[in-house]
């Protein structure tokens, strides 16, 4: 399921759309879940990620790192590495530790992460409130809807 969503996400944001269809959707949106739609969250992230694109110059390329440290350096412990490690996309629901680390920790597959971090947002989370122009607006937009369809 993953990969479908990722490349019905991918391949349009590639051709130029601003806009990602059916977070949360499964069955050709006949379903909607929490769970999925935190799962997307975080493809379309990472879509996001990919589309703003990459920077090509020689601090990126690491040209003088890897002249310095030669073919059979260490490049793991090098400055350059670690202050540029972070630039790659951080998945919160894919694991990407050893099949051993990951056993030991419960074998938990991306979507029960996911599921898990739905059930704390739904019991925890506290949204700020809407500031009272916008409060003001929203009652103003029901309020003249509601005497179109009424009267």
């Amino acid at each position: 399921m993953g990969h479908e969503k990722t490349l019905t996400g991918l391949i349009p944001a590639l051709a130029g759309a601003n806009l990602i269809y059916g977070p949360g959707m499964l069955e050709s949106g006949i379903i909607f879940d929490f769970a999925q739609l935190v799962l997307d969250s975080e493809f379309i992230r990472m879509i996001k990620h990919v589309i703003r694109g990459f920077t090509v110059d020689d601090e990126s390329l690491a040209v003088d790192v890897i002249k310095s440290v030669g073919t059979s350096g260490d490049f793991i412990s090098q400055r350059h590495t670690l202050q540029h490690m972070q630039d790659h996309s951080q998945p919160q629901f894919m694991d990407r530790s050893r099949m051993e680390k990951w056993k030991a920790a419960g074998s938990r597959d991306s979507y029960r992460r996911a599921l898990e971090k739905t059930r704390n947002i739904l019991q925890n989370h506290q949204p700020e409130p809407l500031p009272e122009k916008v409060l003001a607006d929203i009652r103003s937009i029901i309020t003249e809807t509601q005497n179109e369809l009424c009267c």
